[in-house]
């Protein structure tokens, strides 16, 4: 009996051996590091697929490479500085990506009524839209609709929480690259 036993101990520590020595090494990286931007400016390297597996052409390339949001002031349509940016980018996107569409969703914090907010998230993404316009892009490509109120992305009674609501997203209806 005794023999039995360490004959199955010698066999489970053999078998304990035989899948520690399975496992696998992470690979050795040859990345180079990132490149530190120039003094002033955000770095100009694309992002590739070695270093991302984000598609270019898709939604999350929009969304993580160049920027899909711009936000107003409180009861606002007008297009603040750092936004106009944000679509200057959007439109240099859109152009390198001609078959892309997009639509513009205007959105509102909760404050005013539901028809008021509507009405005012429909000037907010004509506003976005006629600046890519503007700036090149199609009018055929853009297509605008206003959820008002009623797609909040924070839902506390903050004026945080309501500049946060108080946005335009660029959103790819068709032609864009499946991610």
């Amino acid at each position: 009996m005794a023999n039995k036993s360490t004959a199955l101990k010698i066999i489970a520590a053999a078998g304990l051996i035989a899948l520690a020595g399975c496992t696998t090494k992470p690979a050795a990286t040859t990345e180079a590091p990132p490149v530190a931007p120039p003094p002033g400016g955000e770095s100009t390297a694309p992002v590739t697929s070695e270093s991302s597996s984000i598609m270019p052409g898709s939604a999350e390339d929009l969304r993580v490479n160049v920027g899909d949001t711009v936000h107003f002031e409180y009861d606002q349509y007008s297009l603040r500085d750092e936004d106009r940016d944000v679509l200057q980018r959007q439109a240099s996107w859109l152009a390198k990506y001609p078959q892309v569409r997009v639509s513009i969703e205007g959105h509102c914090d909760e404050r005013g009524t539901r028809e008021y907010n509507l009405a005012l998230g429909a000037r907010r993404a004509n506003a976005v839209k006629e600046y890519l316009v503007s700036l090149g892009v199609s009018s055929g490509r853009v297509q605008t609709i206003s959820y008002g109120k009623e797609r909040p992305t924070c839902t506390d009674s903050s004026e945080g929480c309501y500049s946060q609501n108080r946005r335009a997203v660029t959103a790819i209806s068709g032609g864009g690259a499946s991610s």
